[in-house]
C-alpha cells in the first residue's frame, strides 16, 4: 500500500488540538509507519485594524479540517477515526467505508499555498531517485534526479528525450517519486 493524503473532519476551532492528539496517538500506538504527517491548512494574512495598523495573523484555509498523510490500513483508519475531536473522513460514505484520498494536484495546490511540498526532500528525494514529471510540457516522462536546490524547491533531472539524455529543471510540485 502507498501513502496518500486524506481530509479529516474535526470540531471547528480544535484543528491544532486534534493534530497534536493524533500525532501523540500515532507515536504511542506505534503507527509511525502508517501515519506520517498531519497538517492544519493555514495561511498568513495581513489585516488592517480600525486605527490603520497592519497586523499579521494566521487564518485557517479550511476551518474544521486537517490533512493526514497516511497508508490506509484498518489499524491506521481506526487510530485516526477514534482520535478525540475527529468527526470523520471526507470522501467516505460512513458505516466503516474507507475514504477516497486527495488527488496529488489537490494536495500540491494546498501545500504550495502554505509554502510546503508533498515530497519530503530529506526522506523521499536524493540524487539518483527516479521521478515522473506530472505537469508541464514533459508531463508523463520519467527522469533521474541529478541535484536538489532545497532553498528554491527546484530539482534538476536527466530525462531521455528522443534517445538523448537531457537536463531538465522542475519544481517539487512538478514531480512525483516512483517507488
Amino acid at each position: 500500500m502507498e501513502k496518500e493524503w486524506y481530509v479529516v473532519n474535526t470540531y471547528s476551532g480544535h484543528e491544532s488540538k486534534v493534530k497534536e492528539k493524533l500525532e501523540m496517538r500515532a507515536e504511542s500506538m506505534d503507527m509511525q509507519d502508517y501515519i506520517f504527517r498531519v497538517i492544519v491548512p493555514e495561511e498568513k494574512v495581513i489585516e488592517v485594524t480600525k486605527t490603520g495598523v497592519e497586523k499579521e495573523r494566521i487564518k485557517k484555509i479550511f476551518p474544521g479540517y486537517i490533512l493526514v498523510e497516511m497508508v490506509m490500513s484498518d489499524e491506521a483508519w481506526y487510530v485516526v477515526r477514534n482520535t478525540p475531536g475527529v468527526t470523520g473522513f471526507i470522501g467516505s460514505s460512513g458505516k466503516g467505508a474507507k475514504p477516497t484520498p486527495l488527488q496529488p494536484y489537490e494536495v500540491d495546490k494546498i501545500l504550495k499555498d502554505m509554502g510546503m511540498s508533498r515530497i519530503e526532500v530529506d526522506k523521499d528525494l536524493q540524487p539518483g531517485t527516479k521521478v515522473r514529471l506530472v505537469s508541464g510540457p514533459l508531463s508523463g516522462m520519467i527522469g533521474k534526479v541529478d541535484s536538489i536546490d532545497t532553498a528554491n524547491s527546484i530539482v534538476n533531472l536527466t530525462v531521455d528525450l528522443f534517445g538523448q539524455e537531457t537536463s531538465v529543471e522542475a519544481t517539487l510540485t512538478d514531480i512525483e517519486v516512483l517507488k
